[in-house]
């Protein structure tokens, strides 16, 4: 694949504008055919040239009015499971891994991803026992500042501002996005000593694991703010088994579907 400069690009763009073919200005730039016609297009749709397909709009950027609560579920999605690369051309592809085995839970990323960028495109790319859902944009570094590089566990993630606020607005929806990429609810069971008779005891608990120590204490931080009880198995696991507190989150959480 060959890269242009800006300069050239510039060069390119303002030669159409002033009126010149596409074909002309590859041959004086000796630039490909169909880069000048690509360059042409995204000129013209980033200045409103072109009827009915607008430049997607990003609510950072933009203003755009944003789903914050759609946001905040994607949010956990991301700091779990997701990942953001940047391709050519300053486009990023946002990625949710998720599991093959709950399809619920693959509708519901697809669902938040097209409610927080409603203009762009989301597909689905099946891999050996998981669907990666993902939607190209210019704006998931903006929506998603914690992008960097490397796994999210060598850096610092820390929620920006108007982030936390969001997640102060719709801490469930947080919570939800954090348990469907890295939690689970499970049933445990002991025995118990009754009537002289030890018996079988099952109760329901819920766990989260993420080896990045910042992204569990959002998620710890956020279940102190709703009157969840927690606690730490080990640095990277938290279990909620009080029963008040599980109700809580089967009410507002429950298991993955």
């Amino acid at each position: 694949m060959n890269f242009h400069s800006t300069e050239v690009r510039q060069k390119a763009l303002t030669l159409l504008r002033g009126g010149a073919r596409n074909a002309q200005v590859a041959r004086e730039l000796n630039v490909p055919l169909g880069t000048i016609g690509s360059w042409k297009h995204m000129d013209r749709a980033k200045r409103g040239e072109c009827p009915g397909r607008p430049a997607p709009q990003c609510p950072r950027c933009d203003g755009r009015e944003l789903d914050e609560a759609a946001y905040s579920y994607l949010l956990g999605l991301y700091l779990g499971d997701g990942c953001i690369s940047l391709h050519h051309r300053g486009v990023y592809s946002l990625r949710i891994a998720c599991d093959d085995n709950w399809p619920g839970l693959i509708n519901a990323c697809s669902d938040a991803i097209r409610a927080v960028l409603p203009d762009n495109k989301v597909c689905r790319v099946q891999s050996q026992g998981c669907q990666y859902v993902t939607c190209w944009s210019k704006h998931w570094s903006c929506l998603f500042p914690q992008h960097g590089p490397g796994k999210k566990h060598t850096r610092k993630i820390a929620l920006e501002p108007w982030q936390q606020a969001i997640v102060d607005a719709h801490p469930w929806e947080f919570i939800r996005g954090l348990i469907h990429s890295d939690g689970c609810r499970v049933t445990n069971w002991t025995t118990r000593l009754i009537g002289g008779e030890r018996k079988r005891y099952e109760y329901p608990r819920y766990f989260f694991t993420n080896v990045s120590q910042d992204i569990v204490r959002l998620y710890t931080d956020t279940l102190d703010r709703l009157g969840v009880q927690w606690k730490q198995a080990n640095s990277r696991n938290i279990s909620v088994a009080r029963k008040a507190s599980v109700a809580l989150m089967d009410a507002h959480v429950g298991p993955k579907y």
